[in-house]
């Protein structure tokens, strides 16, 4: 049996909220901390390249080693929350190896290496600790702790190292809360301070060196909004100053800090001095950078060109005039208007012809030169993903985006960006329906377009796409719109939508409203002082790609069309059955009567109360053929609930389900002995599996006759041996269709009874099946491990484990650092985004290009499984 190969599609993440965790390479590579890891994005191919796990909390400074050739960088340093820092060496590779330096006391808030040779590496990195280490990483691939900086209660923000012009002396600058920069100079293997430099009037955010003609150019940036540039350069020796000043007229001078360095037997002295300052920032200023250096003629060449990021949402773009050589701002580019706070750093390219910045909310913002038009910056897409814990995802029914909901109080929608002349689409988020004010728990589809979301409040919130977001949609994902727009969940469609000042609700914004609006505009005349505030910030726009932040906080919400009110407490979980006609939810509870309630979308009244489970419904699940409702709690119990076509205590004419307790386990009968995390139906209503932090798999049914579940006579117990996987297992998913790829039709199934009104199956099962019938499962675990299992039904070594076969997982690379939070696995086998293939080349994909499993944690990432040979 081959084995499975899983391969990572996409990434969604952000930067974390700290200044110093990003950096660009001069190949191009952005490195950036997300969460406890590293990932490195290339933005012209707009995907990930690697990511690197290595950090046990969260990373809070990324640097490239860069190389004094300008040659392409393969080391990187990182530094966490777990007081470590991370020497990373072969990141290009397949095989990227690790050196971690052990010796903070305190978070690491800042790291800069330099190298001193082709093996050797001097690293230097603050922490909260109030201490500056620097480290040495030899060629044996080993790293030691040179020497410590102790700084008594003061903290250091941000490092930068260097190597001293004409002697290779490394050089460190430190800037922190006590407003001073302070340079060190190594002597004997020691880093001494030789200067103190004051200006600031606030704390230091942000220091960076530049070599250029000979000298050091030093830019710093603080709190007090300004941005100050120091030289360094080398001085003649004093007695040959004395005998140029007694040769001529008195010599106008600024106000220089000397100082002296010996090396190898030979004393030298250097000056620094005050260039420039620079004051255009109206808030603080988090981070500075000079435009990379390059070669030219071959020699290094060190454009003189600094980049500025404050929390004015401002990026701020310095360079001298020609003529009088005077430091002015050349470009700004930043943010207008929203709620969100301003920018905690800026990188540029390699060629100058890029700059990004990282938001405080983790959002990164990337423009680009525009050559065709001198001075003209325009926004450019860019990855991003929730900035907090990812709670719930779900793909929609057709499986060709995915919602997903977050702790950062977001919706957020992910499609493939089909583009012209590029085979292969790319992942990007397109829309963020909801912003909420409470943290998000849960979301379930209820048609292509609409939706339901829960938080941590009591009310149950319903979405529908406007549609200007149905347009879009079919121009970003090469969709045609026709096709979209004769749906009826498309009937009517307002607009857009847009959030009140002082509300929570997305108000829907129609055509006459934009029209009113546009009119008052026009016209100046304002009957009332309300008149002069919009009251709607929404405008439609045209996209052919991804749009950026600021339209995605603005432009991209889904009106609101019902508020669901009957929960006592937060919601926690939410279910929609294959027929989108009903909604099951859960919310936090200590008692039976805090139950699980049914919902109709077609008049969203409250159908059913379903009390059975003590404590909080923790997930549930519709089967396939919408008969049956499974639901799993804390209280380490299951329970199913059997639909009946008509309420027998109704009107004979209604036609509203109703479902009464089928089966369920009690403290005595249950196998779990801890909390079940997580629930799913096979595509065939015959099994179901339930997964517990006691780290037990089980798949229960009808053991003795394989009948689906909803017909058979016989006890539901388990079907399966208990797989243990060795960690708690936070969540399960059944592969949709049987089988991943070649193989054999499936056989007739007996004809399931039809339900009223039927269910759609828009989740149909593939019509392929491995040789020996196994189901396909996979399993996420609390370490952020995703597994892979096959399960065969009937296997007579039930009691050895025999009837489980693991058949893949997750690498380092490819699996989270925290707990899975859910899986899903794409409605129909393929890869989505392909709609413009044809019918040949479709049942290809389907039957061999395999499919696509969602997961969500603290990052969110969708691995792609694919070859999954039986």
């Amino acid at each position: 049996m081959a084995a499975p190969v899983i391969q990572t599609c996409h990434v969604a993440c952000c930067a974390n909220r700290t200044p110093k965790v990003v950096s660009w390479s001069k190949r191009g590579l952005i490195a950036f901390g997300t969460c406890h890891s590293v990932v490195l994005y290339d933005p012209q191919e707009r995907t990930t390249f690697a990511i690197l796990n290595g950090h046990t909390a969260r990373v809070n400074a990324v640097q490239w080693v860069h190389r004094p050739d300008c040659g392409p960088e393969t080391e990187l340093v990182s530094g966490g929350s777990d007081n470590s820092v991370i020497v990373w060496t072969n990141v290009d590779g397949q095989n990227p190896s690790s050196v971690k330096c052990v010796g903070h006391t305190g978070p690491v808030c800042a790291v800069d290496a330099v190298p001193l040779d082709s093996s050797q590496l001097l690293v230097a990195s603050a922490a909260s600790d109030s201490t500056v280490k620097l480290w040495l990483r030899g060629g044996n691939g080993k790293a030691e702790c040179l020497q410590t900086l102790s700084f008594g209660s003061g903290f250091m923000m941000d490092v930068s190292l260097a190597l001293l012009p004409g002697s290779g002396v490394p050089i460190l600058a430190c800037g922190g809360d006590d407003s001073k920069v302070h340079i060190y100079v190594r002597h004997s293997d020691q880093f001494q301070r030789v200067l103190s430099l004051q200006g600031h009037e606030d704390w230091i955010r942000g220091v960076e060196w530049a070599a250029r003609d000979g000298e050091l150019l030093l830019a710093s940036c603080a709190q007090d909004c300004m941005i100050r540039l120091w030289k360094l350069f080398a001085k003649a020796p004093p007695e040959e100053l004395d005998q140029e000043a007694g040769q001529g007229e008195p010599v106008l001078r600024l106000k220089e800090n000397i100082f002296e360095v010996a090396e190898n037997g030979t004393s030298s002295v250097f000056a620094m001095s005050l260039e420039t300052v620079l004051a255009g920032h109206e808030n603080w200023v988090y981070g500075v950078h000079w435009h990379p250096s390059h070669i030219k003629d071959g020699k290094v060449q060190q454009p003189l060109s600094l980049l500025s990021a404050s929390m004015d949402k401002t990026m701020i773009l310095w360079g001298p005039e020609e003529d009088s050589g005077v430091w002015v701002e050349q470009v700004r580019v930043g943010e207008v208007g929203g709620n969100t706070l301003g920018f905690y750093g800026c990188q540029m390219s390699p060629d100058g012809s890029m700059i990004l910045a990282h938001a405080f909310h983790g959002a990164l913002h990337l423009w680009h030169r525009n050559h065709s038009q001198e001075g003209l910056w325009s926004p450019a897409v860019v990855i991003s993903g929730h900035f907090n814990s990812v709670q719930d995802l779900s793909w929609e029914p057709e499986g060709e985006f995915v919602l997903s909901v977050g702790s950062d109080q977001t919706t957020r929608l992910f499609t493939p960006w089909r583009r012209k002349g590029c085979t292969q689409p790319t992942w990007h988020e397109i829309c963020r329906p909801q912003i909420h004010g409470y943290d998000m728990q849960c979301l379930t589809p209820v048609g292509r377009f609409q939706f339901v979301t829960g938080a941590d409040e009591k009310v149950l919130r319903v979405f529908h796409a406007p549609r200007n977001f149905v347009e879009n949609f079919a121009n970003i994902s090469a969709t045609s719109l026709d096709q979209l727009l004769a749906s009826n969940d498309t009937i009517d469609l307002p607009e857009g939508a847009s959030t009140p000042a002082l509300g929570l609700s997305n108000k829907a914004v129609f055509q006459g409203d934009l029209i009113s609006q546009t009119g008052k505009q026009g016209d100046g005349d304002y009957s009332s002082v309300s008149d002069q505030y919009k009251e709607t910030h929404f405008q439609p726009l045209t996209l052919t790609a991804p749009p950026p932040e600021d339209h995605l906080l603005q432009n991209t919400l889904w009106p609101e069309v019902q508020k669901l009110y009957g929960h006592g407490f937060e919601l926690f979980c939410l279910a929609s059955d294959a027929a989108r006609t009903l909604v099951a939810s859960a919310c936090k509870a200590s008692k039976v009567n805090r139950a699980i309630l049914l919902w109709s979308t077609s008049c969203w009244r409250q159908l059913q109360s379903l009390p059975c489970h003590s404590l909080t419904v923790t997930q549930m699940a519709f089967s396939p053929d919408s008969r049956l409702l499974l639901a799993v709690s804390r209280d380490r119990t299951w329970s199913l609930w059997r639909r009946e076509d008509q309420d027998p205590t109704s009107a004979p004419d209604s036609t509203e389900p109703h479902f009464s307790l089928y089966a369920h386990t009690s403290k005595n009968t249950a196998v779990h002995t801890r909390i079940i995390w997580s629930c799913d139906w096979s595509f065939d209503n015959k099994y179901f599996v339930t997964s517990s932090r006691d780290k037990k798999v089980i798949v229960w049914g009808h053991a003795a006759s394989g009948d689906p579940v909803a017909q058979g006579t016989e006890p539901i117990m388990p079907c399966s041996s208990v797989l243990d996987v060795g960690d708690s297992a936070t969540a399960v998913a059944f592969c949709p269709f049987p089988a991943l790829t070649t193989g054999r039709k499936l056989p007739p199934h007996p004809p399931l009874l039809p339900l009223s009104p039927p269910p759609t199956t828009a989740v149909a099962f593939c019509p392929f099946l491995c040789p020996d019938y196994s189901y396909l499962l996979a399993v996420g675990l609390e370490i952020g491990q995703i597994l892979l299992f096959k399960w065969s039904p009937g296997a007579e070594e039930l009691s050895t484990g025999g009837d489980w076969s693991k058949c893949g997982k997750t690498n380092a690379s490819q699996s989270h650092t925290l707990p899975v939070k859910r899986l899903r696995w794409r409605p129909r086998a393929g890869r989505a985004g392909q709609q413009q293939q044809g019918e040949e080349e479709r049942e290809e994909e389907e039957e061999g290009g395999g499919g696509r499993l969602g997961t969500a944690g603290q990052r969110w990432r969708r691995p792609r499984c694919q070859n999954l040979q039986c």
